[in-house]
């Protein structure tokens, strides 16, 4: 089997064949990025036979050729851009081309095994669509509400209250009578501003339609869940992807910015906030926290008052639940996983467990509230 690398640009790639047994380049070929020089690459490439590509960073420049081929039944492993540069350095010095970035990509893959198997896009780049979908429009959203915020403080005594709709600003409108030019034009800015709320609410509402949707055919458990909904189910499936490719709960915890930092100093250990992490996850996981919090009965209320009883402030006592949260939701998303997949063979990951991902609607309590460096022994 031959390894074919490939050095992607944004207007051209270039493509370098390695045989593995010789460690020598059997030929090389650029190709402008266009779908048509797309199939001119493959059939170049059928001629030597069983083959995999490896694409320098696949997950950025190399995106949609990686996935071109996955749709056309090739095998593609993504390349990190330090490992093809290290290989470079190692062998050719400073020389640096498209083909040799291409052959080193290929050596990577083929000698050093840096190369991370590209999988083709499923549910959760949808769903990771939807959501950016979602979070543009909220912002839109709210800049047009404070416009209106503006305009109406101008136009009414007081202005207009915190909570304004679109229906409760048109029935504003409706009773002011413009006595000048100026207030004419306000009146007429705030109208359209009212349209444009009502259609971005529109599209709000779409959206959500289509993430429950695109949620239910994932066939996730996390709606299942106390407090998660379809736009944060949706949060978490996109931005998490494979939960599998964490190797532990812990992994997930710190991903997502809720594993306390430890700081130590002579006999003192303390563990403050992390502020680091993917912060839509940890704000998705928040969210949960508070609709369970003001939930009474929840398993995560109970936690949530056991570590006030202990003495911690409302703060650190939600900190404690949201990380025993990425605890329980990378349970329920990893042993999903498990179900979709049976065929995938024995193994899996040091502290999935399908037990703990199914009895309730938060984590278990065997999970810890301070980040874990290591893997849980379970022995």
């Amino acid at each position: 089997m031959v390894v074919i690398g490939v050095d992607p640009h944004k207007s051209s790639h270039t493509a370098a064949v390695l045989e593995p047994g010789a460690h020598t380049t059997l030929g090389t070929v650029r190709v402008e990025a266009a779908l048509p020089e797309y199939r001119r690459l493959l059939v170049w490439a059928r001629r030597f036979g069983e083959r995999r590509w490896a694409v320098e960073n696949a997950w950025g420049l190399g995106r949609h050729l990686a996935q071109w081929l996955i749709a056309r039944g090739e095998t593609v492993v993504d390349v990190p851009p330090t490992a093809t540069a290290r290989v470079r350095q190692l062998s050719r010095g400073r020389r640096k081309n498209d083909a040799l970035d291409a052959a080193a990509a290929a050596s990577v893959a083929a000698l050093q095994g840096d190369g991370i198997p590209v999988a083709a896009e499923g549910s959760s780049t949808v769903l990771g669509m939807l959501d950016e979908r979602r979070s543009n429009l909220t912002r839109q959203r709210t800049r047009t509400v404070n416009q209106l915020h503006a305009l109406l403080r101008d136009l009414l005594p007081g202005g207009a209250p915190a909570e304004l709709t679109a229906e409760r600003a048109a029935g504003m409108l409706a009773g002011i009578r413009p006595a000048s030019p100026a207030e004419r034009a306000r009146k007429d800015l705030a109208r359209d501003l009212v349209d444009d709320i009502r259609a971005l609410d529109t599209r709000l509402k779409t959206n959500r339609k289509r993430m429950q949707d695109a949620v239910a055919e994932s066939g996730s458990s996390l709606p299942g869940v106390a407090g998660v909904g379809p736009a944060v189910a949706a949060r978490l499936l996109g931005r998490t992807g494979r939960a599998s490719r964490f190797p532990t709960a812990a992994a997930f915890a710190v991903h997502a910015g809720t594993a306390p930092i430890e700081i130590a100093s002579a006999d003192r250990t303390r563990h403050r906030l992390s502020r680091q992490g993917d912060r839509r996850l940890n704000n998705a996981l928040h969210t949960i926290a508070l609709t369970q919090v003001r939930m009474p009965g929840t398993r995560g209320r109970v936690y949530y008052d056991t570590k006030i009883a202990e003495g911690k402030t409302r703060k650190e006592a939600m900190r404690c639940l949201k990380r025993r949260l990425a605890d329980h939701v990378w349970r329920v998303m990893t042993a999903d996983e498990r179900q979709q997949a049976p065929a995938a063979g024995p193994g899996g990951h040091t502290g999935a467990t399908l037990t703990s991902s199914a009895t309730g609607p938060t984590p278990t309590t065997g999970s810890s509230d301070k980040s874990l460096p290591e893997p849980a022994n379970h022995n």
